[in-house]
């Protein structure tokens, strides 16, 4: 992305309904089940596309912590999304490819949606973004970046034609806070970025260690 534009520099300028052959990313499915009592039921779902074929996922999510004097921080962006024509507050995150496995796919969505180079060392179990409506599913991958290495000094994302995305990071102790001050200025909040908020204010009230 040019350093001259923003993400909130983007609008929906129309909405229409999208016919099933023209569709390239998803498809909508109707599902025949019987519930507990026996009786026969359907339910209307939306599936991806383009997970890979030998694949247990569609994609990664990326929890990078930033070493800091100050204290570590969470590695944040800022993209707009269509569907609900807002700029959202994510992780960085992306689609697996063929033959990827998470950690790699994630090692690789983060230098190229960030710049920053960084090294596996956990992945969560499988984790489905919204069962009720969708299929889709992920991992998410911590991923240690090392401050002091040149290539995270000199950063050079490799963003797609139609990627426009602004990398901030904020303190791991006032997330919380902070995503109720982004959600005030306008920002939409990411369900990942959020239940991490969310996570860290229940082991503060709770004393969990």
């Amino acid at each position: 992305m040019s350093g001259d534009l923003k993400a909130s520099d983007a609008k929906v300028i129309s909405t229409q309904p999208l016919m099933i052959k023209d569709a390239r990313w998803t498809k909508l499915v109707l599902t025949t089940y019987t519930d507990p009592l026996g009786k026969e039921r359907t339910w209307e779902s939306a599936e991806r596309s383009t997970r890979p074929k030998n694949s247990p996922i569609d994609g990664v999510g990326i929890v990078a912590i930033l070493q800091k004097p100050s204290g570590p921080e969470l590695l944040l962006q800022k993209q707009f999304r269509p569907p609900i024509n807002k700029v959202v507050i994510e992780v960085p995150a992306g689609l697996v490819d063929e033959g990827e496995n998470a950690e790699e796919s994630a090692v690789r969505e983060l230098r190229e949606e960030t710049g920053y180079v960084g090294v596996a060392d956990e992945v969560s179990p499988v984790m489905f973004n919204d069962p009720g409506f969708c299929n889709t599913n992920l991992n998410m991958v911590h991923i240690n970046v090392d401050m002091s290495l040149p290539e995270n000094q000199n950063l050079k994302p490799e963003l797609e034609e139609n990627e426009f995305i602004e990398v901030f990071s904020i303190p791991l102790k006032t997330l919380h806070a902070e995503c109720k001050r982004l959600e005030a200025d306008g920002y939409a909040i990411d369900a990942r970025v959020g239940t991490l908020a969310e996570g860290i204010e229940v082991a503060r009230r709770w004393r969990l260690q």
